[in-house]
C-alpha cells in the first residue's frame, strides 16, 4: 500500500507547504534555468517495517499510510526524527503535528490568538512625585477608580509598627477591590477609620503619601490600549530625606 493522491494533498494543505518543525517552505520556486524544487517530505510517523523508526506492532497496517500518520518536514527534519527516533518517539510528533496545523489554520485566517497583555506607562501621564494625605477622605477620593494599587513603606522596626503599617495597607487594598460596592454610610465610618489611623501613624512618626497614575494595559483581544488606573500609596517615616516641603501645599515625596 502506498500514500494515495488525496491523502497527500490532504497532508500537504493542512500543513500549509511548510516544515511542521522548522516552518520552512516545501516548494522553492523556479530559476530562470531551472524547474521548481520540492524539498518536502511526507514522513512517517509509525513505520510500517520491522527495523524502522517508531515501529509498533500493534499499529494496523491499513493506517501506516494514513493521513493520520504522516507528518510533512523538511529533509534535513525528517532525517533527524528518524536518527533520533529515540528522542521523537510517536506521541511527540503527533503533538507537533497538530500544534503546526494549528499554527496554519492561525495564518491563514489572520487569528494568531491575542497578543500578550502588557501594562504600560503612558508618556505625560507618569506620576513625578506623591502628595501628602491627611485624611482618610483624600485618600479614598484618591484610590476610588482605581484597578490595582501599588503599596509600600519604610524600614519598620517594631511589631506595634508593623502592625499599624500593615492593617492601614490592608484596609486601602481592600477599598480598592470593593469601595465601589459600599454604600454612603460605610464610605464615612471608613474616612474617619483612616483619618483616625493616619493620625497614629504621625504620632509614630510617620506620613503617607499617595498618587495616582494611568497606565494603559495593551495587548488581548483589545486592538486599542485600555486605560488602567493605578493608586500608589507610600508610608514614609518623617526624617525620610525623599522629603520635600511645599510651603502651604503641605509635603510632596
Amino acid at each position: 500500500m502506498s500514500i494515495s493522491d488525496k491523502t497527500r494533498k490532504i497532508l500537504w494543505g493542512k500543513s500549509g507547504n511548510r516544515c511542521a518543525i522548522c516552518k520552512k517552505e516545501l516548494v522553492l520556486d523556479a530559476t530562470p534555468y531551472d524547474d521548481e524544487s520540492i524539498v518536502g517530505e511526507e514522513c512517517h510517523i509509525v513505520s510500517g517495517q520491522k527495523n524502522g523508526p517508531r515501529y509498533n506492532k500493534l499499529y494496523h497496517q491499513e493506517g501506516i499510510d494514513s493521513y493520520q500518520n504522516l507528518l510533512l518536514l523538511c529533509r534535513v527534519h525528517h532525517k533527524m526524527i528518524d536518527d533520533q527516533h529515540e528522542t521523537y518517539l510517536a506521541e511527540l510528533l503527533l503533538q507537533i503535528k497538530e500544534n503546526h496545523e494549528k499554527w496554519v489554520t492561525a495564518k491563514l485566517t489572520g487569528n494568531d490568538g491575542p497578543k500578550p497583555i502588557q501594562i504600560r506607562r503612558i508618556k505625560g501621564q507618569t506620576v513625578s512625585f506623591l502628595t501628602r494625605m491627611n485624611t482618610g477622605r483624600e485618600i479614598l477620593n484618591l484610590v476610588e477608580g482605581s484597578c490595582a494599587g501599588s503599596y509600600d513603606h519604610d524600614e519598620l522596626e517594631t511589631q506595634h509598627e508593623v502592625k499599624i503599617v500593615g492593617e492601614f495597607l490592608d484596609i486601602i487594598r481592600d477599598w480598592v477591590d470593593i469601595g465601589s460596592d459600599i454604600d454612603p454610610s460605610g464610605r464615612t465610618e471608613m474616612a474617619f477609620r483612616l483619618s483616625q489611623t493616619i493620625k497614629e501613624l504621625e504620632e509614630l512618626g510617620f506620613y503617607v503619601f499617595g498618587a495616582k497614575e494611568v497606565r494603559a494595559i495593551t495587548g488581548g483581544n483589545s486592538e486599542n490600549p485600555v486605560n488602567w488606573p493605578l493608586s500608589i500609596i507610600r508610608v514614609v517615616r518623617k526624617t525620610n530625606p525623599e522629603i520635600t516641603a511645599i510651603s502651604e501645599e503641605g509635603s510632596k515625596l
